[in-house]
C-alpha cells in the first residue's frame, strides 16, 4: 500500500507495518472470493401471476394421468417379467409346452388383474366438502326426468 501523499514510497497507510499491511490486504482478498450462501425461508405462495413452468422429467398431466402411467409402467413390467420367466424356462427345458406355461404364467395375471378390478369397485365414495363465505342456500333435492315420445316431452319430478 502506498501512502496518499507520498506516492514514490512504500510507507504503509494508517501506521500499519508493511507485514501487517500485507496480511491485512490477504485478508481483505480472501474475504472478498469467499463463497457466500443465503438460505430465504420465506414462505413459497401457493398460486399467483406466475405460469407454472415444467420441470425435468415426466411431463406435466392430472393425477388420473399419474396414475395410470404408474400402473401400466408396472404391468408393462411384470408382464415382460412373466415372459421372459416362461421363454427361459421353454428354452432351457426344450420339451416345455407353450399352452401350458401359458397357463401357469398367465394364471397369476389374471389373478392379479381379477383382484384389482375388485379392489378398484370396493373403494368407498370419498367425501365431498364445501367452503362457502357468506349466506348459503343448498337445495339438495333429487330430480328424475323422464324423457318420452316423438316430440320429446320431459317431466320432472321432485
Amino acid at each position: 500500500m502506498h501512502s496518499e501523499t507520498d506516492p514514490g514510497t512504500t510507507r504503509p497507510v494508517a501506521g500499519l507495518s508493511e507485514d501487517e499491511a500485507a496480511a491485512e490486504a490477504r485478508r481483505i482478498i480472501t474475504d472478498a472470493y469467499r463463497p457466500t450462501a443465503y438460505r430465504d425461508d420465506t414462505p413459497v405462495p401457493t398460486h399467483g401471476t406466475t405460469p407454472p413452468v415444467a420441470q425435468p422429467g415426466r411431463p406435466p398431466m392430472s393425477q388420473g394421468a399419474t396414475d395410470a402411467s404408474v400402473l401400466m409402467l408396472a404391468g408393462g413390467t411384470a408382464t415382460a417379467m412373466i415372459g421372459g420367466t416362461a421363454a427361459v424356462l421353454m428354452y432351457v427345458s426344450q420339451f416345455a409346452d407353450p399352452v401350458v406355461c401359458g397357463l401357469v404364467f398367465g394364471a397369476p395375471t389374471a389373478l392379479v388383474l381379477a383382484l384389482g378390478r375388485l379392489a378398484k369397485k370396493a373403494k368407498p365414495a370419498p367425501d365431498v366438502h364445501h367452503h362457502y363465505e357468506g349466506h348459503v342456500y343448498q337445495d339438495r333435492r333429487n330430480v328424475h326426468s323422464r324423457t318420452t315420445g316423438v316430440w320429446a316431452k320431459t317431466n320432472n319430478q321432485h
